[in-house]
């Protein structure tokens, strides 16, 4: 199905909402993934696309934010390790799955990561009691292992990547928000290249689309990322996770 002119306009305002939401919580993936579904683009086609097209936004964030970054090092090698291993084995497993599965598949994924953002707080009440700091350490075996999860599941479902990164990121490292958002956005960028990369020579992704959300994407993470440390991140954790509900049931209507 050709896109008009309307069209492309409507997926750059998501493309900019989107970078703006990934970049101060996560979760603007389930602005132009559904956006484009509802376009007309089939679901893994959107997928792709919707990938492909905010990698520039990831940039942007990271960018933006990368003043957080520092003094982390050590946690970005390990997890930019993990996000390129999961990044592709996700990537790969979306282009042989069929478009049947995963539109089933869409609605319990976009739960999932709501769920982890929703009740985020209770999970981290629930572990051993341990006191925020500000270094470097190195992630222990459950956090790298749900990292690579993580990873996985958002080379296969970009949708809600940002969501389950942070949400995953805010259990297993004890830190900041800021400095938490700054590594979310840069675990983020690493897999979604990742992804991207690999979806380029896949003969699914929607080009036209994706390179008028390019540089919508780029403008919206960079302001994001500026936003950061001034937004109600509760307050848009929130707004996301009603998103995704949404989403959810447009899917199983």
């Amino acid at each position: 199905m050709s896109l008009d002119a309307l069209d492309y306009g409507l997926a750059a305002v998501a493309a900019v909402g989107a970078g703006v939401v990934n970049a101060v919580a996560g979760g603007g993936t389930l602005i132009t993934f559904p956006t484009l579904v509802a376009l007309g683009i089939p679901a893994v086609n959107s997928n792709i696309t919707n990938t492909v097209a905010l990698c520039p936004g990831y940039f942007g964030g990271t960018f933006a934010q990368r003043q957080d970054l520092e003094g982390q090092g050590h946690r970005l090698r390990v997890f930019s390790m993990l996000a390129v291993v999961g990044g592709l084995l996700g990537s790969v497993l979306l282009v042989v799955s069929s478009e049947e599965l995963f539109r089933d598949l869409v609605p319990f994924l976009v739960l999932g990561a709501c769920a982890l953002l929703a009740f985020q707080s209770r999970i981290r009440m629930a572990l051993p009691a341990r006191s925020a700091s500000s270094g470097d350490s190195g992630p222990g075996p459950g956090a790298t292992a749900a990292m690579f999860v993580t990873c996985v599941y958002g080379g296969y479902f970009g949708a809600g990547m940002g969501i389950v990164t942070l949400a995953t990121l805010s259990i297993a490292v004890p830190d900041t928000f800021p400095r938490t958002n700054a590594l979310k956005q840069a675990v983020t960028l690493v897999t979604n290249v990742i992804a991207a990369l690999f979806f380029a020579f896949s003969g699914e992704v929607r080009w036209g689309a994706a390179l008028v959300m390019a540089p919508a994407a780029l403008l919206g993470g960079n302001l994001g990322g500026r936003l950061a440390r001034r937004v109600d991140a509760r307050l848009m954790r929130v707004v996301v996770v009603m998103i995704g509900l949404v989403v959810a049931v447009q899917f199983w209507l």
